[in-house]
């Protein structure tokens, strides 16, 4: 992992400031982060180009125990399918499980010359405060992930599309949406990290010309030289 006042380099990392988007998206036993429990977690990597141009990278992604005496609320479980029990279903613990993500969104941390890595979800508030509750759960010590900072593609496709529905976004957008996948987290993940791009790209005209203005004000000495958000 990039070390805290370790100088930011490359595309990526002058694009976000020295952090490193990672979609993330997770199936829970219920809407709450404190009681609920994680089912599964996906995370899904984004690249970049010499040119700036975003792109899906790997998926991880984990089918998760429920801790003990997480609650289950047969709503949520009728909405993604699961059937946390089912003795073919590889679960790993949950400290197991955001180990072995956490591994892989350091080395592209390192790989990118980032400082840190930012969520990015649809209504991302959600993933993230289930990501906080299972880390603090799980007594993890090197969280990559920004504890309070994220990236919404729900706020993005409402401003850039028209539409704040994930399927309707993706569909608006001209990406692929199948409703039988639907509520998987590698799926759902993937199709945010499209979406992600995809507004992002539209973007980069607009973010050369900020980079220019904010160099020219002084506010960076080099592009991606940043502060916490």
């Amino acid at each position: 992992m990039s070390e805290p006042n370790a100088p930011v380099r490359g595309p990526m990392a002058s694009r976000f400031r020295g952090f490193l988007p990672v979609v993330v998206d997770v199936e829970t036993g219920g809407f709450n982060a404190a009681t609920d429990a994680l089912l599964e977690i996906a995370a899904v990597m984004i690249d970049i180009d010499a040119d700036g141009v975003l792109r899906r990278g790997v998926t991880h992604s984990y089918h998760v125990k429920p801790f003990e005496g997480g609650r289950l609320e047969p709503a949520a479980l009728q909405v993604t399918g699961i059937d946390p029990f089912h003795p073919l279903r590889p679960a790993l613990p949950e400290h197991d499980a955001l180990q072995r993500i956490f591994r892989e969104i350091r080395h592209a941390i390192r790989d990118y010359g980032c400082r840190r890595a930012i969520l990015v979800g649809h209504n991302a508030a959600f993933d993230l405060g289930f990501l906080n509750a299972t880390v603090k759960r799980a007594d993890l010590k090197r969280n990559p992930f920004h504890p309070f900072s994220c990236f919404d593609t729900a706020t993005l496709a409402g401003a850039a599309l028209g539409q704040t529905v994930l399927a309707k976004a993706a569909m608006v957008a001209g990406l692929e949406w199948d409703p039988a996948n639907a509520h998987s987290a590698s799926y759902d993940a993937e199709r945010t990290a499209d979406l992600f791009c995809l507004v992002c790209n539209r973007l980069h005209e607009s973010f050369g010309e900020a980079q220019s203005r904010a160099l020219a004000l002084g506010w960076q000495s080099q592009p991606g030289e940043a502060e916490e958000p």
